[in-house]
């Protein structure tokens, strides 16, 4: 059996759980900036309370064959929920490459590693995606979370994952504190000087549980900077388009950074940042 085939079964079951988690976000994306339970009532059509039956919950495919719509009342259904599905199933897959490029990676240490860092692009995706609909981050996809990166920072380690996204407890609590003081600044500065808020708190808690993930020196130069870049990008695409100033949320571009990471931030440090690469051991 040739390596590809081997290694193709696995990627495959890492989009179906990607496909089901991004069914599991959509109801956390909904129902917890509301303060509702995810567990009851079961899943519904929001518009007649329609209870789904399980051919209705299946992740893209349901809301394909109802054309986008209830199968009891009709009513449209967003495409936001099955794009949450895809993209979460194109998280998995592509992080599963990622991190086990061929059959020696593919052990107990890279598929933890793997669960872990796949959990920290859902409170991402969950996080940027709130931020944008409710300009809140909730706390569970924040400072809540804090504490799973400490443990995946203990548990990778004892596991002998060696990867570059590999942390010890020191750095990621360290990390948590770099930058979540450094947003906090930040956003005490900013209000001191335009005399307004212009950094949530939400953001702070967020780059806080990114720092616990990534560890304080890359929070700093391979996701505050781009993010910080990420966000004047958009914010003049917004001034151009609609020709006015305004307040946009920060957390997408704290998320989108934050994947950059995960996905390429040993090859961002090694081409541009020695000095970061080589703190981390690239070099």
């Amino acid at each position: 059996m040739s390596e590809s085939l081997i290694l193709g079964l696995p990627q495959l079951f890492a989009v179906l759980i990607g496909l089901v988690v991004g069914s599991f976000l959509n109801v956390c994306i909904v129902r917890l900036p509301e303060d509702r339970s995810i567990i009851v009532p079961r899943s519904h059509c929001p518009s007649c309370g329609h209870t789904l039956r399980p051919l209705e919950l299946i992740p893209v495919v349901s809301w394909l064959v109802l054309r986008g719509r209830c199968g009891h009342c009709g009513s449209p259904i967003s495409p936001a929920y099955p794009l949450i599905e895809i993209l979460t199933a194109m998280l998995a897959w592509l992080l599963f490459r990622r991190l086990v490029p061929d059959l020696s990676a593919l052990d107990v240490a890279h598929a933890v590693a793997w669960l872990a860092y796949f959990t920290f692009l859902c409170l991402l995706v969950v996080a940027a995606y709130v931020d944008v609909r409710h300009w809140i981050i909730p706390d569970w996809a924040s400072i809540y979370a804090i504490p799973l990166g400490l443990i995946v920072a203990l548990v990778l380690p004892s596991l002998g994952y060696e990867g570059w996204l590999a942390l010890d407890w020191r750095q990621s609590v360290t990390g948590a504190l770099v930058g979540g003081s450094a947003l906090a600044t930040a956003s005490i500065v900013a209000r001191w000087v335009m005399g307004r808020e212009a950094l949530g708190w939400g953001d702070v808690k967020l780059m806080a549980m990114i720092g616990a993930f990534v560890g304080p020196v890359q929070v700093i130069f391979l996701v505050l900077l781009p993010a910080s870049l990420i966000g004047s990008v958009i914010s003049l695409a917004h001034l151009a388009w609609t020709r006015r100033r305004g307040y946009l949320p920060y957390g997408p571009s704290l998320a989108l950074a934050a994947a950059i990471y995960v996905f390429y931030g040993d090859i961002i440090a090694r081409r541009w940042l020695p000095g970061v690469a080589f703190w981390m051991g690239l070099l």
